[in-house]
């Protein structure tokens, strides 16, 4: 289960993001829900589904769009309680402290435990279309793309942070370096992740620390 200092940690890091996009990102009417619905949807295609041709399941991918899906559901939550990161920590627990196995869509009741990961996504979407989100069946989701909690985290926190970085030495304005060291930064990203533990109170802070004492001068 996601801890409570992992919570925050996300929450915050998506406010400024958010905010580094747009400081009045909050009462912007941004449908963010409905970019986790596409996401959604392209993760079923990342799985594969047609019945009529081959298909290989692209695993990483799949998991990609599931810390994409945790960027816009957690945008939406802190939307819901007016940019307050505790109250939004605190729903989020409260769903996973919840045991909730089902969900009602459209007058019936799925019970997300039973059902496999295509089922979920698309229930998933579902949701999100109806501007609903439900923390514990993405989570049910999570772990049936072979995800902890643990990991959502470090892919979640890595993905941000890599994303200020670029802002940061001047991806917009076209001077940021890409590739430096015969790596491209996602690889050295990857390497900074590897050598921390998740479980650092200032984990984000020492991943973009770890990127920048890489990058050149």
């Amino acid at each position: 289960m996601l801890s409570t200092t992992q919570l925050n940690t996300m929450l915050e890091l998506q406010d400024k993001m958010n905010t580094k996009v747009n400081p009045q990102w909050l009462t912007a009417g941004y449908q963010y829900l409905r970019a986790a619905m596409i996401e959604a949807v392209e993760g079923i295609e990342h799985h594969g589904w047609k019945w009529w041709k081959a298909q290989t399941k692209d695993l990483p991918q799949l998991q990609m769009e599931l810390v994409d899906i945790w960027h816009f559901a957690l945008s939406a939550i802190i939307i819901e309680f007016d940019g307050d990161i505790q109250r939004s920590a605190k729903t989020i627990s409260e769903q996973l402290e919840s045991g909730e196995t089902s969900v009602k869509f459209d007058g019936k009741d799925y019970h997300f435990s039973q059902q496999g990961i295509l089922d979920n996504l698309e229930l998933l979407s579902g949701l999100c279309a109806a501007k609903r989100f439900s923390v514990p069946l993405f989570i049910q989701i999570v772990e049936q793309a072979d995800m902890t909690p643990d990991e959502l985290y470090r892919q979640y926190v890595g993905k941000n942070i890599l994303n200020f970085f670029r802002q940061d030495n001047g991806y917009k304005e076209g001077s940021y370096i890409k590739i430096w060291q015969g790596q491209e930064d996602n690889e050295h990203l990857v390497e900074v992740l590897n050598s921390l533990d998740i479980q650092l109170q200032d984990y984000s802070n020492l991943v973009y620390q770890g990127l920048r004492q890489r990058y050149p001068n």
